[in-house]
């Protein structure tokens, strides 16, 4: 006697944006970009593409969505009245940390830049140098440049992060290795660089990138206090 074949469970959960946004994430963290299907979301969900659909737009509206979520997150997380000096870095960090856990976030806020998400942090970068007492003349270039190098280096950070893993190489083995490329290069041609490589060992990507915000703030604060001069 021929049997019936089992249907799929049905979901019992009531589905949501916020829901389908949530697996997406998740998804994506998971197994990377390229994994986030809507397939992959019906087979998770355990629901058919219409219900998806009558949530998100397509593909390229869950990314964004998902970007949005995680950076909304990230900014409701941040001490509202911080030290002004100490704001934006955290803020920086708290990125960095945010697209090295979530590398997709990266990308994505690169590819739309009209979306949410780094509208979002531009604001807030923008109030934070206003706190600095960036004038107005000088807000639109001073947030970019910080914006960029935050996106920038995170981003870059991030990819390395995703190459390593996937070449199955330890992070130590891999600074170690450098390190010996290094100590053979001519001191005469790369003289900088030949004395970096006692201090690659200890090298801490996260350190040297608050480094960077570090410089970028004083630079924007000497700027404006030489801006500021009498003539």
């Amino acid at each position: 006697m021929a049997t019936k074949p089992r249907r799929a469970p049905r979901r019992t959960e009531a589905l949501s944006r916020d829901v389908i946004v949530k697996a997406a994430i998740e998804i994506l963290d998971a197994e990377g970009e390229d994994a986030l299907t809507l397939r992959a979301l019906t087979v998770r969900l355990t629901t058919g593409y219409g219900a998806i659909y009558h949530h998100v737009a397509d593909r390229g509206d869950l990314l964004a969505a998902a970007t949005d979520d995680v950076v909304a997150r990230l900014l409701a997380d941040l001490v509202a009245d911080a030290e002004p000096r100490q704001a934006p870095r955290a803020l920086a960090l708290g990125l960095f940390d945010a697209i090295v856990a979530h590398p997709w976030v990266g990308a994505q806020l690169n590819r739309e830049p009209w979306r949410p998400a780094l509208l979002d942090i531009y604001e807030r970068v923008s109030e934070q140098l206003q706190a600095l007492g960036v004038p107005d003349r000088a807000l639109s270039d001073s947030a970019s440049v910080l914006v960029s190098y935050i996106l920038g280096v995170a981003g870059q950070n991030a990819a390395n992060a995703r190459a390593l893993a996937a070449s199955k190489m330890d992070r130590s083995a891999f600074l170690a290795t450098v390190a010996a490329r290094w100590s053979r290069l001519d001191p005469v041609k790369y003289p900088s660089v030949y004395k970096a490589r006692t201090h690659l060992r200890e090298h801490n990507d996260r350190q040297q990138f608050l480094v960077g915000v570090d410089v970028i703030l004083a630079g924007i604060e000497t700027v404006n206090r030489a801006g500021a001069r009498p003539a």
